[in-house]
C-alpha cells in the first residue's frame, strides 16, 4: 500500500506544479503527517521532491524532473479500457482523441497487460443513455465547453422546463457535468449555484470577463450540493396505485425513484409513491386504465380532469382537424 501511494504522490506532482499537503492527504485518504513522512521516503530514495513551508506553500517536484514508471497493474490497466462511452466524447468533439489516447496508453503497457485491456475494450461496454431516452441533444455546448477551459462568464439564454421563451442570465461556471447522457452546466448565478441542461441552452455567448467562482469551492462540491437538492427534495403527497402484474417491471423502472416501498404481492399490485405536488401525479395516465391511482382523492380528482379534457379534445376534433 505505501508503495502505491508514494507512485501516487510522485504522478500527481508531475501533473501539477504545487500540491498543497492537506490536498494529497485528502486523495490519498490519510494523514498530512503520513505525506509528510511519504515525502521523506520520496527524497531518501533520490526523488528531488521538497515541501515548501507557508501560506502559499505545498509538495512540489524540482522543475524539469520527470519520470516514465507508469506504474499500471493489470487490474488499473483494464480498467482504463472500460471508457467506451462514446456519447460523452463525441459530445465534447473528443472520439478522435480519446481513440488515440488508447492507442499511446496500450503501446505504454507492459506487454503482459496488454492481452486483458484488449479483452476488456472489446467484451465491456459503457452505454450512459437510458433505455428509450435517446441522446439528448447538446445544444450550445461548445461554447460553454469553451467558457469551462477559459475561465471566463457566460450569458445564457436558456429556457426552463415547461416554457417556450428563453430567459437571460450571466453566469460563472464551474465546470460540465454528463449525467445519464445528459449534459449539464454547473455555474453560479449571483454568488449561488444552478444547474442547466445544455440542451435548453437557446443560446450562449462568451464575455470577456473573468469568471468568479466562490474562493476554495471545485465543481465536484457544486455538483453533490445540487444533486443532494434534486434528489432530497421534498415530497409531501403520498399517492398510492393500483398496478397491473403485466405492467409493475415497465412502471418500477419509469417511477422507482419515487416508490416508498415494494410493491405488494398479488394482481393488480399495489403501490406508494412520494410526489412533490398532485399535479406530478399525471404521468401515470401514460399507462391507462393499468394503473388506478386508489387515493388521495385530490389526486384522483386532477387525474380525471385531464382525462376528460382529452376525451373531449378527441371526442370533437375531426381526424386532421386544427387543434383549439
Amino acid at each position: 500500500m505505501k508503495s502505491d501511494r508514494l507512485l501516487s504522490i510522485l504522478l500527481l506532482l508531475q501533473t501539477r506544479d504545487r500540491v498543497p499537503a492537506a490536498d494529497l492527504a485528502k486523495r490519498l485518504e490519510v494523514s498530512v503527517r503520513t505525506v509528510y513522512r511519504d515525502v521523506e521516503a520520496l527524497s531518501a530514495a533520490g526523488v528531488p521532491v521538497y515541501a515548501e513551508r507557508g501560506r502559499h506553500g505545498g509538495i512540489r517536484l524540482l522543475p524539469g524532473f520527470r519520470t516514465d514508471v507508469t506504474g499500471l497493474t493489470a487490474d488499473e490497466a483494464r480498467a482504463l479500457f472500460v471508457l467506451a462511452a462514446q456519447g460523452t466524447h463525441s459530445a465534447l468533439g473528443l472520439d478522435g482523441a480519446f481513440g488515440s489516447a488508447l492507442r499511446k496508453v496500450m503501446a505504454a503497457l507492459p506487454a503482459a497487460h496488454r492481452p486483458a485491456a484488449e479483452a476488456t475494450s472489446r467484451r465491456i461496454l459503457v452505454d450512459p443513455v437510458r433505455w428509450m431516452g435517446g441522446p439528448a441533444p447538446a445544444a450550445g455546448l461548445g461554447e460553454l465547453h469553451t467558457a469551462v477551459f477559459t475561465d471566463r462568464r457566460l450569458r445564457l439564454r436558456y429556457r426552463h422546463g415547461g416554457t417556450t421563451e428563453p430567459r437571460a442570465y450571466t453566469v460563472d461556471p464551474y465546470g460540465l457535468v454528463a449525467k445519464a447522457g445528459v449534459w449539464y452546466l454547473v455555474a453560479d448565478r449571483s454568488g449561488r449555484p444552478r444547474l442547466f441542461r445544455a440542451d435548453r441552452v437557446a443560446a450562449a455567448e462568451l464575455t470577456d470577463e473573468p469568471v468568479r467562482r466562490r474562493p476554495g469551492v471545485e465543481l465536484a462540491d457544486v455538483w453533490d450540493e445540487l444533486r443532494r437538492e434534486v434528489e432530497e427534495r421534498p415530497a409531501d403527497v403520498r399517492v398510492t396505485a393500483r398496478v397491473r402484474r403485466s405492467r409493475l417491471d415497465l412502471f418500477v423502472r419509469l417511477h422507482g425513484s419515487q416508490l416508498t416501498g415494494p410493491p405488494s404481492a398479488g394482481d393488480p399490485a399495489v403501490v406508494e409513491l412520494a410526489v412533490p405536488e398532485i399535479r406530478s401525479a399525471r404521468p401515470l395516465l401514460a399507462f391507462g386504465a393499468d394503473v388506478e391511482v386508489v387515493c388521495p382523492q385530490e389526486v384522483r380528482e386532477d387525474l380525471a380532469q385531464v382525462a376528460a379534457a382529452i376525451v373531449e379534445r378527441y371526442a370533437t376534433e375531426g381526424a386532421g382537424g386544427p387543434p383549439a
